[in-house]
C-alpha cells in the first residue's frame, strides 16, 4: 500500500529507541514527522540528525514529534543517537518494512555498482493521521526549516478550524 498525500497513513508498526513502538495510531493528536536517512554515521545523515537536534524544541513547542528512520540496527541506532545526543527516537527498519511502504527504497550507483539505497525523504503527518507534505530526494542545507515552517502552517490551522 503505497502512501498518498492528503489521504490516512496506511497500518504500519516499527520499534525505535528508548523501547517504544511507533505505528499509524501511536500519535494521533499530534503532528508527526518520519525523517528517512541512508545510514547512521554518514556525513550527510549526522548533519541532519544534528539540525533536527538543534531545532527540537522548536518542533516540540509546535506540537510535533520526530522520528529518524534508516534500515540501520537497534544498537547501531543507540550509538548514533547517543553520540549526537539527539533528543528524539530513531525507526530501527531493518527488513525496510517502512521503507517500501512510503517508497524510499532507490536504485542507486555507488562505487560504479548498482545498489538499493534510501533516498533521503521526509513525511509530515498531521495529527488526524493524515499525511500532509512529503519531501523526496531532499538537500540537507535549509530543509529543517522547512519542516518546521511547515508544521507551525498545520499548527496554526488547528487553532483557526
Amino acid at each position: 500500500m503505497a502512501i498518498v498525500v492528503n489521504k490516512p497513513l496506511p497500518e504500519f508498526e516499527a520499534n525505535a529507541t528508548g523501547g517504544i513502538k511507533v505505528s499509524n495510531t501511536s500519535h494521533l493528536g499530534q503532528i508527526v514527522i518520519l525523517y528517512f536517512y541512508p545510514k547512521d554515521n554518514t556525513p550527510g545523515c549526522t548533519t541532519e540528525a544534528m539540525q533536527f537536534r538543534d531545532r527540537y524544541k522548536d518542533f516540540v513547542k509546535a506540537g510535533a514529534a520526530v522520528f529518524g528512520v534508516s534500515r540501520d540496527n537497534m544498537k547501531s541506532h543507540d550509538e548514533f543517537k547517543e553520540k549526537l545526543e539527539l533528543p528524539f527516537e530513531l525507526i530501527a527498519d531493518t527488513e525496510e518494512k517502512m521503507c517500501h511502504m512510503f517508497g524510499v527504497v532507490k536504485n542507486k550507483i555507488m562505487y560504479g555498482k548498482k545498489v538499493k539505497g534510501i533516498e533521503r525523504s521526509t513525511f509530515l503527518i498531521g495529527p488526524d493521521g493524515i499525511l500532509h507534505n512529503e519531501w523526496r530526494g531532499l538537500k540537507v542545507p535549509g530543509h529543517v526549516d522547512e519542516v518546521l515552517k511547515a508544521v507551525k502552517t498545520i499548527k496554526a490551522l488547528k487553532k483557526a478550524a
